[in-house]
């Protein structure tokens, strides 16, 4: 029997630039240390932990966990780019659901490099290589980062398609600035306007320097519990995980730009979750999405049916897109302006949309919010849709 699973405890520490970092070691024994304090409960109470990094060596998860407790749980270090928290949160979820585990950790951090993301490893095949071969097929080559060529060329296909403005791609940064003065977690919280984000340096498509996500560093970590163990400590229980799915790729990824982007993978992952929440787009408020590149938020809103196919632009213009609009998207400031390292992606997406649920979001804070959903993708591929629930 499948057991109802909760959010317990959420925390996270400040996003920031690699010049101003802490070790990662710090920064993830400080987010797990707000997660148990925030849920009520001692590490010696956790029972599995899943660590989530894309940068480091073999068990730093470990490292980092062991100084806030070494009790001889089982720590499993998990890697799916960067959907890599949000894995680390669906193995958790997974744990507790199966009634393997009553208490589970899931936590995730990144003490990332300067400058664009580049491969680690060129000494062996690249998992990117079909990818920048549909890629290059399309825009040809080019000495752009390659991240920025796969998002910004699924952008200017989409542009192509429909008759985008460029800046209506560039507004999507502004939004995200915009929710992020709100946000002490957020690394720009500095307005922009559209002039200045069109202004700044070209980098790949529509993609101006504005409009793509900073190397960050940082972690989150979220305490997922089943709804008896919640219960006999005494614990919170007004949030759950309603459904969540994980998808990856399908041959059909390589047919064109925004699918190679991860399009198809998010269609059938929040396909899966309305279908076995019973809920339906209509009903989203507050979505914390991936926002890597603005292009890929843009093509999001489709993918994840807040929005009909070929509607982005009209969905923005309109303002359906923040406060006052239809669906609140990233209140944190996204990727975009809150900052990606990595492996905290997705639990800082979660401790976000944990709190919006609980009425803690401060200035941040939607109207009304009773369901929220949470939409983080690694290329490679994986895309993990999750849904949260008020209780009570």
């Amino acid at each position: 029997m499948m057991q109802r699973v909760q959010v317990a405890g959420v925390g996270m520490v400040p996003f920031s630039t690699p010049s101003r970092s802490e070790p990662y070691d710090v920064l993830a024994a400080d987010a797990v240390r707000n997660a148990l304090r925030d849920a009520g409960i001692g590490i010696d109470q956790v029972q599995q932990a899943y660590a989530g990094y894309v940068y480091g060596d073999s068990t730093s998860g470990q490292r980092a966990l062991y100084s806030v407790g070494m009790t001889g749980i089982p720590v499993v270090n998990v890697n799916n780019n960067c959907s890599t928290g949000s894995s680390a949160l669906w193995l958790a979820r997974q744990a507790v659901a199966s009634g393997a585990a009553d208490c589970v950790l899931a936590f995730g951090f990144e003490q990332m490099e300067r400058g664009a993301l580049a491969m680690k490893w060129p000494d062996r095949p690249s998992p990117f290589v079909d990818f920048m071969a549909v890629a290059h097929q399309h825009n040809g080559p080019s000495e752009a980062p390659f991240a920025a060529q796969l998002f910004g060329g699924a952008g200017a296909a989409y542009a192509e398609r429909y008759g985008t403005d460029p800046a209506t791609f560039a507004m999507i940064s502004v939004k995200a600035r915009a929710h992020a003065k709100n946000n002490p977690f957020a690394v720009f919280r500095d307005a922009v306007t559209v002039e200045r984000v069109l202004e700044s340096p070209q980098i790949f498509g529509p993609l101006t320097r504005l409009q793509c996500c900073p190397p960050t560093c940082g972690a989150a970590a979220a305490i997922i519990t089943s709804e008896d163990f919640a219960r006999r400590h005494g614990l919170r229980t007004d949030v759950a995980i309603t459904a969540q799915a994980m998808t990856t790729d399908t041959p059909d990824t390589f047919d064109d730009l925004p699918k190679l982007v991860g399009y198809d993978m998010a269609r059938r992952a929040a396909d899966q979750v309305y279908e076995a929440a019973g809920v339906d787009p209509a009903d989203i408020r507050v979505v914390e999405l991936h926002d890597c590149f603005t292009a890929n938020e843009l093509l999001s809103y489709e993918a994840l049916r807040l929005t009909p196919e070929g509607t982005a632009e009209k969905f923005i213009r309109d303002g359906d897109n923040t406060y006052g609009g239809r669906v609140v998207t990233n209140p944190s400031g996204g990727l975009l302006s809150k900052g990606h390292p990595l492996g905290a992606t997705g639990l800082a997406q979660c401790a976000e949309l944990t709190w919006q649920l609980r009425g803690q979001a401060d200035a941040r804070q939607v109207d009304g919010v009773t369901v929220a959903l949470q939409h983080n993708i690694g290329l490679g591929g994986a895309a993990v849709v999750t849904l949260y629930e008020k209780v009570g």
